[in-house]
């Protein structure tokens, strides 16, 4: 994402602040001190029962163990009414024909009420429609100004255009998807050929069908939960959008036609700094692949080329969720895939000249997440300190799993690792609050701020079980928000990179739909400015070429921007944060 905004060192931060701590205090007090008073105060709070959320996920099984009740459900984030606040959209399953379990189950929608509060409004906006749902994306395909909802599903799939007025309709045979019925997963708008349209991918996992069921058992008494290596595997599919509401199936065209894959995670990114989405699938026992856009309507694939394809010794993992950020300000942006139990998470570290290396095994992360199975995942700054962390969510799919593997169990705590800068990290998990960190069989997780205070918030799902809703309290540094608004560019402005200065301080994210596991986290950019009070410059690269510069944007606020036009909004928090008396160096 360019050399313009490669890593600066931080001598001169660290300059000022050994001059600072040149005092007669003594120096590890100090350190001590001011670490602990940061984060003391950070924690999630549980805010799902008063916040109004009632929702248990129906994974439609019998007893029979079929693979796909262990799969889901997905979350979004999507401000679906353009007010300011995100509501919240939760992925539901359905009892499987002639195995009645739990009755008529649908997907949720929860209205935000602006007061931490959410009201359930799924009839009135048309969305009270049962399916055998998995994962969710959120993206205005037909530029009108109001966020649509793409809902993968096992056999047909949906797409729901938001007409405008607290209403959806199943547009799906009219814009000419239907017809495949497939095990669809985690799904991805991009306009990958740069046309200001947003089209469509869509992660399907095996060829499985009710008759076609495997038995397959780990301790040869029980049926478990066949991997998917019983299986043969299909491809993913790519929706191109040919304007006015329809679509075509461009797959093979495009060169993205591989049955070989057993996809289950998307995650957009520009891995060559060309201005051109790519596209990295994370697949369960086959090699993770990387599709590179060859600006030309095509992507060529170097997944193994690149360092993705397998793990260190040259294994295929069982990839699940995946999301790509510059951890490092490097200025290239690096790639997380989280994986089965007894495999850890990768962190694939993008070294700029085409290759990734995996810096898990060397890090807290990698240790940390040995044991554990990990689905949603995403990078997010929780802290507002300018550097991205790691939220994984974790749970294993066979309930049993305890009586073959002592060390491993069915429910388990989530992971949050800090950035501490120079590319470690440390887990914060524990500190994070009782039920945060309790265990949990969780599947897709994503974030939001839902209350405009500056801070991400994180909706999380569980397999048969509640949604989560942590609120994100105690912190006190500054950032600021964005909301974009493309006009040559797709609406949502998705594709767009969006570069801040801050003091010394350079970042930049690019704007995505998709990532983590069956997820949408919210489309507004969130940009951590620790102490700083304002970002001094700002740069946002639109998918269209066009490029606007700001100055001096005060922190505490979410500003929309409009491309060519610049800040046409803005929305100063609903509750004032006070700043940390000091930012601590993170390579203390």
């Amino acid at each position: 994402m360019g050399n313009s905004f490669a890593t600066e060192t931080r001598s001169h931060r660290e300059f000022v602040f050994t001059k600072f701590l040149q005092v007669s205090v003594p120096l590890c007090f100090i350190i001590v001190c001011l670490t602990e008073n940061a984060q003391a105060q950070i924690h999630f709070q549980d805010i799902t029962a008063k916040a109004g959320i009632h929702f248990t996920h129906n994974n439609g099984a019998f007893g029979k163990k079929w693979l796909p009740e262990t799969m889901g459900p997905g979350c979004a984030f999507i401000d679906y009414d353009n007010d300011g606040y995100p509501d919240i959209l939760l992925v539901n399953g359905t009892d499987f024909s002639g195995h009645p379990h739990a009755g008529t189950t649908t997907p949720k929608l929860y209205h935000n009420n602006h007061d931490g509060t959410f009201t359930d409004v799924t009839r009135r906006a048309g969305l009270a429609i049962p399916l055998f749902g998995f994962g969710v994306a959120i993206g205005d395909y037909d530029n009108d100004g109001f966020d649509d909802i793409f809902i993968s599903a096992l056999g047909q799939s949906h797409l729901f255009h938001n007409n405008g007025n607290g209403t959806f309709t199943e547009m799906t045979k009219s814009a000419g998807m239907w017809g495949p019925n497939e095990f669809s997963t985690s799904a991805v708008w991009v306009d990958y050929d740069r046309d200001s349209k947003l089209d469509l991918v869509v992660a399907n996992y095996v060829q499985w069908s009710e008759q076609g069921d495997l038995y397959c058992t780990v301790d040869g008494a029980h049926k478990s939960y066949c991997t998917p290596e019983s299986y043969k595997g299909t491809s993913v599919r790519l929706w191109r959008s040919l304007g006015n509401g329809k679509f075509e199936d461009a797959t093979k065209k495009a060169g993205l036609g591989d049955p070989t894959s057993k996809s289950l995670g998307i995650a957009i990114l520009d891995y060559n700094d060309d201005g051109w989405p790519d596209i990295v699938i994370a697949n369960d026992t086959q090699p993770n692949k990387l599709y590179v856009n060859k600006k030309n309507g095509t992507f060529e694939e170097r997944g193994v080329a690149a360092g993705i394809g397998f793990s260190e010794d040259g294994v295929a993992r069982a990839g699940m969720g995946t999301d790509a950020a510059d951890y490092d300000r490097s200025g290239h942006a690096s790639l997380m895939i989280s994986n089965f139990a007894n495999q850890m998470v990768s962190l694939y570290h993008n070294e700029g000249n085409g290759l990734f290396v995996d810096e898990a095994p060397q890090s807290e992360v990698g240790r940390s997440t040995l044991v554990t199975l990990g689905f949603g995942c995403f990078f997010f700054d929780y802290d507002n300190d300018g550097w991205p962390d790691i939220f994984v969510a974790d749970g294993h799919i066979e309930d049993q799993i305890e009586r073959v593997q002592k060390r491993v169990s069915y429910a388990e705590p989530p992971h949050l690792f800090r950035n501490l800068g120079a590319g470690k990290f440390t887990e914060v998990t524990a500190q994070m609050g009782k039920s945060f960190a309790a265990a949990k069989v969780a599947r897709s997780a994503a974030y939001g701020d839902i209350d405009n205070d500056g801070f991400p918030d994180i909706l999380l799902t569980t397999n048969s079980g509640p949604a989560y809703l942590f609120h994100n309290e105690g912190g006190r540094n500054h950032s600021l928000r964005m909301k974009l608004i493309g006009t040559k560019s797709n609406r949502d402005g998705i594709g767009a990179v969006v570069r801040v200065i801050s003091g010394g301080d350079k970042q930049w994210k690019m704007l995505r739909s998709g990532s983590s596991y069956l997820s949408q986290s919210e489309l507004t950019l969130t940009f951590g400015l620790a102490a700083q009070t304002k970002a001094d410059a700002v740069e946002i690269q639109w998918p269209s070429g066009q490029v606007d510069k700001l100055s001096n944007v005060n922190a505490g606020q979410t500003v929309t921007v409009e491309e060519g036009k610049g800040i046409v909004g803005n929305r100063p928090y609903s509750t004032p944060r006070v700043a940390a008396k000091q930012q601590v160096a993170r390579n203390h």
